[in-house]
Parts: C-alpha cells; structure tokens; sequence
C-alpha cells in the first residue's frame, strides 16, 4: 500500500528576561469572538500527522465522511509551507446544546480502503481538528515512579485513526495484530461566559466564548434500527446507543482488511463551563512539564560556558599581557641587549606578524559565507525576541514561519554589506560576482533541496507539499526583496571606508613549521564542535521532537538563553584555538576559524540522525529518510553557516586587536634579529666554502712553480742551441767573406 512506501553577562541578563515572557505572556492569534446560545459552532478538520513517519496527509485523503460540499479555508504562507490545510466537516455543533449519538454517515468499505486504515493506524497517525482556532487534545493522564498518587495530565493534539486491539496467535503458531477503527468520537467544548471577562479586546458582554476543545474517541460496532436509510442522518436509530452519552453492550469495530465491511460514523458533542478565561485558554497546550530538565541544561551549558571563559581570560591577563608588556616597555641598553638575546629565542604568534593577514585561498567565498552567516544570525535575534515577547505564538498560526522568511529577507542588508568590507580586505576585484553570490549561494542551495523533498511528498499523495503557487511567491519575495536589500548593503559596504590591518603582508610566504598531531585541523573543528554540543544537546532533543512529532514548542525563553550561550561558546573555543594555532606559528587561520566556529552541526547532523533511529522504531523507510535527513541537513547548513561566521568574525577581531598592541620596530628588531642569525650562519657556511676553495688554490699555486720549472729549462737549452746555431751560420758567413776578398 501507499503507506507502507512512504558578552556573556549582558547575554545571560537578557536571556533570564527571556524567560519570564516566555512563561506567562503571549499574544493570542484570534480576536476573541462570543457565541449565542444555539449558535452553530463550525468544526474544521484538517492534516492526518505521525510520530512514526515524516508525511502528513490531508484528512480527507482517508475515505471519512464528508459534508455534502467540502470548502476549502482560507490560508496564510506559512501554514501553506507547513502544509497545514483547514476544511469544512459535516460535524455539527451549537452552543451550550448537549448532542448525543449524532450520525455523520454509513460507509461501506473495500478490502483496499481497509489496509489503508490498518495501514495508517500501524503508523499512529493521528487526526487533527480545530475549533475557533483551537486545536483538539486527547487528554492522557500519567503517574510519577515515585509518587504514584500524583498525577498530571499531558495534552496530546488530534486523535489516534485507529488503535492496537491485541495479538492472537492462530493454528501456524503466528502472531496475528488486530486492529480497530476509532469511529465514534466524544467532543468536550469548555465555554466561559463573555460577561465575566476582563479583557478590554472582548468587545460584547453577551454570549460565550470557547476556552477549550477535547475529544475522546471510541471504537463501537454500530447496529441500526431497521433497514438503514441515509436521510434519517444526523438522528439515525442505533441499537447500540442508549440516550445521554451511554452505550449498549458492544463489540468494537474492527478493521478487516481481508472482506472490508460497512461502518457507521458517529459523534458526541458535551459544553461544559469553564473557569478559564479565554485570554488564558492556550496555556494547557503550552504548559511545561518538565522545566527541571530544561534547567539541568542551562545549568549544564553554563558550566561549560564558565569553563571556557576562564581560559579566554587566562589567555588575555596572564599570556597576552606579558608578551605585550615585554615588548612595549621601554629598556636601557643593558637591558635592551638581554631582551634582544631572549628576542632571538623566542618563537610563538609574534613571529608570524607579516603573513597572519595573508589573504587565504577562496577568499571571496569565505567573504561570502560570513555576510550570509551575519544574515542568518540577525534574523535568529530577531525571531527569538519576536517570540520572547509573544508575538510568535502558536495560537498565531504560521507566524513562526513567516517570521523566519521576513526578517530573512531583511537581512539581506547585513549580508551585502559584511560581505563587501571584507572583499575590500580581500582586495577581490570582481565586486558583482560576490555580491551574486551573496545573494543567491545559501538560497540556491536550499532551493535546491527543498524542491527536491517537495517533489519526492508530492509524488506520495502527501499534503504536506507546498503548492507550485506558494513556491512561485516566495522566491518572488526573495527577489524583489531580499535580492535589492543585499545589492544595496553591498553598495554601502564598498563605498565605506574600508578596514585597514596593523601590519603589512610580506611578499613571501613564511615557511610553517611542522605541527603536532592534535593541532590538525582535524581535531580543531572535533574539539571546537563538541563543548559548544554539549552545552545545547538537551534542549536540542525538545526542538527535534517538536518539530517532528508534531508537539508545539513553547520554551522560547530557554530557548534564547541556550542559543546566547552556544554563540558565546563557538566563538571562545573559536579564539582559544586560533591562538593555539598561532602560538605554533601557522598564520592560516581564516577558513580554520571558520570551520571550527560552525563544527558544532557536525555533532547536530549525528544526533538528529540518533534521534530519527531511536524514535521511528520500526517505521523508518527509505522516504521517510530522505524526507527527514533533507531538512535536517537544511537546519544543519544554515547553523554551520550562522555559528562559523561568528567565531570567524571573533578571531578577526581578536588578532586585530592584539597585533595592534604590538609596536613595528620592536617587531621588526626581533625579525631583524631572527633574519641576523640566518645571515650568520649563512656567512659561516660561505666562509667554509671560501677556505676550502683558497686551500685548492695554494695547492695549485704550489704545483706551479715546479711546471714553471721545467718549462724554464726547457727554454735555456733552447736558446743556448739556437746561439749555437747563431755561431756556425756566422763562421760560415766570416769565411765567404774571406774568399770574396
């Protein structure tokens, strides 16, 4: 079947306030509207959800009854990205009029259209409704281990489909699961007379106003009176209904996937009056039960954060400002000379002093994913004030997304401007491609993905997939106002006067030294990733289990105070390690901070995924999955981003500031003598050279005069046979002259 298919005090100050809205304000989504007495109140169904799976249905997509004419109800865009549909139903009700027994319709049902109830009922699928902008609860009553006369009640939006009835082993010695169809349903209304309000927004005196919306659901194999005839609904003649809510001896009505078989459809409606006022009405749906653990993890996250604190103020009072002090102070001569020969040992992040402002590769992405990152964290801020002081809350239906989506795309300013100051740092010539980038980059990529999961729903039948109009709506949004906003921000980001560094890059790049194992890059974004998840873990799981078991999140306080705490914690541990990394003289520090800040979702992406395997059970199928872990890695991306450009934008101001600190000439005296003893061991080394070669040439100066020796000689007995030759050819000449004469 289908189904089987698918600044830390200011930060803590303000998070404490947080915490006090967060509790007892809110702003309800609805003006406050009284019913007269007999005034028909109008039921809306609307989406069939799971904690098993990650599709949503519309309630009509199982074959219940429908009223002669189903209307579709108006819709905002959020509830349209959320899926959240809203129809008529041909449940009736009128106020403060008790109904019993009520028939809807008699359906019968095809051996097919029964697996799909079994098959939505294995899956826990619940059905939600709403009245007068509440939605209806299922309560259920548990007992604490240790005090089992104390009870309270949980508040479990819609109703189950169906339920487990038992197992029944058969002759082949096989477990058999019996199922059956929740087809009579109770309605509790609970009503508070409009004259006993306070609230100046309740404009009329006369009539009732709704406060609360239960069901209770039971299965019961209905038995008609006589031949069954569809016009005698909603008063039909049921053997099984004996007046005043009660009901004869009866079996439940099961669900036979094998034969199918008829079912007949019937209702309750009970008005109770209620104390509550309406002002106050949704504070059952949002009350906390276990504030104790939301505490043990602020407590948790603020020993962490503590811990982490200290050694940035260890860092800052005891190391920074030594090195600082020793280098700025002035000294006499003598003492001048002992701190040059300490100078000339010295090693550490004072060395890398002109090339820690060295560009780094993919400067201009890196320029572009830190303007995103600021966009992401305004519009955070902004949404968790917005809900701290209860203007998102989740009687405002689709408020949460619509926020999202709005101060999203007015923080396209942000972006374009960080993204253009840092450019100009980067002296990056193309300034229309980053500001594109900028743009368009993080909104491509989740584009992207959530076309792709909304293609995959919408091929499964599922309600939850937005409409191609809804889509066509948001990315107009997106590029009539996002887009403009982020040109406009990087219009402004060029045009300021742009961001100088304390020193000067030096034209080549100094050799770094070899690094110890846990200074890989590696073990940093490890070691950077798992204290800030450690100090968010807990309130993590409530949001996860919010978001995908279909439970309403509330603790907006507690909420705001983890989310200042994990900021702070990625960039403390962001500084201490960029400084541990600079100590060990590696100036690549840019995209390391960078990743280190946002290594956290790493840890995130992991315990979403435990957190899928140990709640789906036996659920988990291949669409669920995809479905699940798309958006799950949509949060995780848009955290990375968030969280690693503010460690990046910590460690840039953090060696700003302490490479300003430090004056040149004391540098440069220390890199002069650092380049002194190079030169002399060079020297050295050519004065080696040098000798040998001099020692080759007295050798060969020596072999000289014996070869001039020789050839001297040579010469002499040369020229004593050429005298000799002289001497005869002159007696000749002497003799013809005689004769001549």
């Amino acid at each position: 079947s289908r189904m089987k298919q698918a600044t830390t005090g200011s930060a803590l100050l303000i998070g404490l306030l947080c915490l006090v809205p967060a509790c007892a304000f809110y702003l309800p989504g609805v003006a406050p509207r009284a019913f007269r007495k007999g005034e028909q109140v109008n039921i809306k169904v609307q989406t069939l959800v799971s904690p098993e799976s990650q599709l949503q249905f519309d309630y009509y997509q199982l074959p219940f009854c429908k009223p002669t004419k189903v209307r579709d109800l108006p819709e905002n865009l959020g509830e349209a990205l959320s899926g959240e549909k809203a129809h008529t139903s041909g449940f009736v009700a009128k106020m403060k009029e008790n109904q019993y027994c009520q028939t809807l319709c008699r359906r019968s049902y095809t051996p097919k259209q029964m697996e799909e109830f079994q098959d939505f009922a294995i899956l826990d699928y619940r059905a939600n409704m709403r009245l007068d902008n509440l939605p209806v609860a299922e309560i259920a009553k548990f007992a604490y281990d240790d005090q089992p006369e104390k009870t309270f009640q949980i508040y479990n939006l819609g109703f189950p489909v169906g339920t487990k009835l038992h197992e029944e082993v058969n002759d082949k010695q096989k477990v058999a699961d019996h199922y059956v169809l929740n087809n009579h349903l109770r309605f509790k209304i609970m009503y508070h007379p409009a004259s006993e309000e306070t609230d100046e927004q309740v404009s009329s005196t006369e009539g009732n106003l709704i406060v609360g919306f239960e069901v209770k659901p039971y299965s019961i194999q209905h038995q008609e009176v006589g031949v069954w005839n569809k016009s005698c609904a909603p008063n039909c003649a049921l053997h099984t209904c004996a007046g005043n809510g009660q009901f004869t001896q009866h079996a439940p009505q099961m669900i036979d996937p094998q034969n199918g078989g008829d079912v007949i459809w019937t209702y309750d409606v009970e008005w109770v009056q209620s104390d509550v006022k309406w002002a106050s009405r949704w504070d059952v749906y949002l009350k906390m039960t276990d504030d104790k653990v939301h505490w043990f993890s602020i407590i948790n996250s603020l020993v962490i954060l503590v811990f982490l604190t200290a050694i940035v103020a260890m860092i800052f009072a005891r190391v920074l400002k030594n090195d600082l002090n020793r280098y700025n102070e002035v000294l006499s001569d003598e003492e001048r000379a002992i701190q040059q020969q300490e100078l000339r040992e010295e090693s550490g992040w004072k060395l890398v002093y002109g090339d820690v402002f060295r560009p780094p590769p993919a400067a201009g992405l890196l320029a572009v994913y830190t303007g995103t990152g600021v966009q992401l964290l305004v519009m955070a801020v902004l949404t968790l004030a917005c809900s701290c002081l209860g203007f998102l809350s989740p009687s405002n239906r689709g408020s949460l997304i619509n926020a999202f989506l709005l101060f999203f795309f007015l923080s396209g300013a942000a972006a374009g401007y960080v993204a253009a100051r840092f450019c100009t740092i980067f002296k990056e010539e193309s300034k229309l491609k980053i500001t594109l980038l900028t743009a368009f980059s993080f909104q491509g990529v989740c584009s992207v993905i959530f076309l792709g999961l909304n293609t995959l729903i919408w091929a499964n039948g599922s309600s939850g997939a937005v409409p191609f109009g809804t889509f066509v709506a948001v990315v107009f949004l997106s590029f009539f106002i996002a887009v403009p906003l982020t040109f406009a921000g990087a219009y402004m980001g060029f045009r300021s006067e742009p961001i100088t560094v304390p020193t000067r890059v030096n034209a080549i790049p100094r050799q770094i030294p070899p690094q110890k194992w846990f200074m890989d890059p590696r073990v940093s974004a490890i070691v950077g990733g798992l204290l800030p998840f450690g100090a968010v873990f807990v309130e993590l799981f409530f949001i996860l289990s919010s978001i995908w078991q279909h439970r309403f999140y509330y603790f907006f306080g507690f909420l705001a105070l983890v989310f200042i705490i994990l900021l702070v914690t990625c960039c403390e541990i962001s500084l201490v390690l960029c400084y541990l990394h600079l100590c060990s003289e590696d100036y690549k520090w840019w995209w390391r901070s960078f990743v280190t800040g946002g290594s956290t979702t790493w840890f995130m992406l992991a315990y979403g995924a435990y957190h899928y395997i140990a709640r789906a059970h036996h659920a988990i199928s291949f669409l669920s999955s995809v479905i699940y872990f798309g958006y799950l890695s949509m949060i995780c991306y848009a955290f990375f981003v968030m969280t690693g450009a503010a460690g990046f934008l910590t460690c840039f101001t953090f060696i700003r500031i302490i490479y300003a600190s430090v004056k040149i000439d004391k540098h440069q005296a220390l890199c002069a003598s650092r380049s002194s003893n190079q030169d002399r061991l060079r020297l050295g080394q050519d004065r080696l050279s040098n000798g040998h070669c001099a020692h080759q040439d007295r050798l060969r100066l020596d072999q000289d005069p014996l070869s001039t020796g020789r050839f001297a000689h040579r010469d002499h007995q040369r020229v004593d046979q050429d005298r000799q030759s002289n001497g005869h050819f002159a007696h000749q000449d002497h003799l013809r002259l005689d004769q001549d004469h």
